[in-house]
């Protein structure tokens, strides 16, 4: 995908079979025209932020919403979290954590860091796909965000 486009869906997911899940569910309701898969924190910074290999991406086009794994390689999704919601270019980004945790401490950390929600990835598959399909309609379609 040409990551010059409009992204409308950053999802940030070390897991292939959650990711593949994830896009599958996210496609066949019409709402992954536009998602860019990351599979790290360091990899979702640099794209978020222009660097590495996204140096040639528009800044001035970022995602609708970042789909956000809190347990990943490199840097932890508490840490991307953290430093997407303390920079003023990115804080206005709605950040969906989309994690196996249901700790309480997990959740009051995300929310405390500035996630818009918090949503724990059902182990049951037509659960999941049904959560998926629910947040990304929300998401694109219902919610109304601020100018970025």
């Amino acid at each position: 995908m040409d990551t010059n486009t409009l992204v409308e869906i950053l999802l940030v997911e070390d897991s292939p079979t959650d990711a593949e899940l994830t896009i599958t569910t996210l496609k066949e309701n019409h709402l992954a025209n536009h998602l860019v898969w990351v599979k790290d924190g360091a990899e979702a910074l640099d794209f978020i932020f222009v660097r590495g290999a996204y140096t040639g991406r528009d800044m001035e086009k970022p995602p609708k919403v970042i789909l956000l794994d809190l347990r990943l390689p490199k840097v932890d999704g508490m840490e991307v979290l953290q430093i997407l919601k303390s920079d003023e270019n990115t804080m206005k980004i709605p950040v969906v954590v989309l994690t196996s945790s249901k700790e309480e401490m997990d959740v009051a950390k995300s929310y405390q860091l500035g996630a818009n929600s918090y949503i724990s990835k059902p182990v049951e598959f037509d659960e999941f796909a049904r959560k998926v399909k629910e947040l990304g309609l929300y998401w694109l379609l219902v919610n109304q965000p601020p100018a970025l």
